[in-house]
């Protein structure tokens, strides 16, 4: 089973027009970029791109094959990543100093301070 899940998106055919972008060159990789950047948001990674032949209807009775560019994207399953943050919870709970029994812990002792609060005369014991 692989650990992984996997998305497959046709590649952008041209970039959209943005402002201060003149080339094509330069809108296409703009909108690769925008694609990238919004699917890395939900936790896809991009893992690499291919061009795959796709047999398609030419006419009435014709069929003509087509190249098509894919972009490939995975991402680790659910399962995967909860077992991830278990065993990571696990391993910071073992490095954890133990607690003695009986003992308080570090955040139920109190610190006590040997010096004494210093003493105010009031106007009625003067």
């Amino acid at each position: 089973m692989s650990p992984h899940e996997y998305l497959a998106l046709p590649a952008p055919r041209r970039g959209q027009k943005v402002k201060g972008l003149k080339t094509p060159a330069e809108r296409y990789a703009h909108e690769l970029t925008s694609l990238l950047n919004e699917l890395a948001v939900e936790g896809w990674e991009y893992w690499r791109s291919e061009c795959l032949p796709s047999e398609e209807r030419k006419g009435l009775t014709g069929t003509a094959v087509v190249q098509n560019h894919l972009l490939i994207f995975r991402r680790p399953k659910a399962e995967v990543l909860a077992e991830q943050v278990m065993s990571e919870q696990a391993q910071q709970h073992a490095t954890q100093e133990p607690a003695v029994s009986g003992a308080p812990s570090s955040e139920e002792r109190t610190i006590h301070d040997s010096r004494r609060e210093p003493q105010f005369l009031t106007r009625r014991e003067e």
